[in-house]
């Protein structure tokens, strides 16, 4: 448990108190305190029963975790939950932290299990400037929660990345790929994940910016508004890649099976050109006795060259359709007729 203490006029935030201190600050009205409870114990709970007289209900929803994000209105303080990411969180392993909190008319308490960025990086803040505090409990809270919602751009700009190679990837598979199916669908499943908890917290940011707390200071709206923005951002983005997604699956989907239909297409040009060489093996196979051809010396050399022709012929004729072989020609050509075209346009 680390206590910040800014006494109002001084140029500097104090620590090292005891939680023996807390009463007789928390006496100081015009003092700014924040209690900071990283992996807190039973003992560390009774405090928030005993010296704070917080409800038994939000010390039992601090003591568990995994709850979604929320704010409540009790006499005398605000509780709220909200969730931050991790320090190693990225598009294919997205994992959130929950952070339980209150807020006094002057003080801010942090509950949390886990290490929080954003709470370490306003500790240094407020270690090295009281600018943080100095202006009530409502703009430290701010602080706290800006930093939060902040840390949610990279793993933004992770989803953008990690699309945009699943894409390219796409238009260069030459078979089925489970594992890019398998990464389609797991970024698909975070995707949804920080749909759900940017929704809520809106929600919660969206109540305390448009004054309907009045522990919020007035003058502090508009700070909440910038972060209500930041987070409309997110929902934003986030309804981006999400249809960006479910367009690479179903373009995977899509290139599969154009892949399958070109193995289909050859498989048939492949049996188009051995139907007729089977029909005419089977018919000299026959073996009757009044076959002329059979008793010929030249017959065997005959119906080879036969066949040889027929099979060639196909391929030629497969060719020209564009079934089999590159069409970029028939493209050029069409380039090259649109061209002289419109070069006859222009000189007439």
């Amino acid at each position: 448990m680390e206590i910040f203490v800014y006494r109002n006029g001084n140029e500097t935030v104090e620590e090292n108190f005891t939680v023996a201190d807390l009463p007789a600050l928390l006496a100081e009205t015009n003092s700014v305190i924040w209690v900071d409870m990283e992996k807190p114990t039973l003992e560390d709970d009774q405090i928030l029963s005993d010296v704070f007289k917080f409800h038994p209900l939000t010390i039992e929803d601090c003591r568990a975790n995994r709850h979604h994000p929320k704010v409540e209105e009790f006499p005398g303080y605000l509780y709220f939950i909200v969730h931050g990411v991790l320090a190693e969180t990225n598009a294919e392993h997205f994992e959130t932290i929950e952070l339980d909190g209150f807020l006094g008319q002057n003080f801010v308490i942090t509950y949390h299990h886990d290490n929080f960025r954003s709470i370490n990086m306003v500790k240094q803040r407020v270690r090295t400037s009281p600018i943080a505090c100095q202006r009530g409990a409502s703009y430290l809270l701010h602080q706290i929660l800006d930093q939060i919602v902040d840390f949610y751009s990279p793993v933004m700009d992770d989803f953008d990345r990690r699309i945009t190679k699943i894409e390219d990837r796409i238009f260069n598979l030459k078979s089925a790929d489970d594992k890019v199916l398998s990464e389609i669908m797991n970024i698909k499943r975070n995707l949804m994940r920080l749909r759900r908890n940017a929704s809520k917290q809106l929600d919660i940011i969206y109540r305390m910016s448009k004054g309907e707390f009045v522990l919020i200071d007035q003058q502090m709206l508009p700070f909440y508004r910038d972060i209500h923005d930041h987070l409309v951002r997110v929902m934003d983005l986030t309804e981006s890649y999400r249809d960006l997604i479910g367009s690479s699956l179903d373009t995977y989907l899509s290139v599969i099976s154009n892949r399958m239909n070109e193995v289909m297409k050859l498989l048939a040009v492949f049996s188009a050109i051995m139907l007729p060489l089977t029909f005419i093996a089977g018919v000299y196979g026959m073996n009757f006795d009044n076959m002329p051809e059979l008793h010929s010396s030249v017959g065997y050399f005959s119906v080879l060259a036969a066949m040889l022709i027929i099979a060639v012929g196909m391929l030629i004729f497969f060719w020209r359709k564009g079934w089999i072989g590159n069409n970029n020609r028939y493209v050029d050509e069409d380039k090259d007729a649109k061209g002289q075209d419109k070069v006859n346009t222009t000189e007439t």
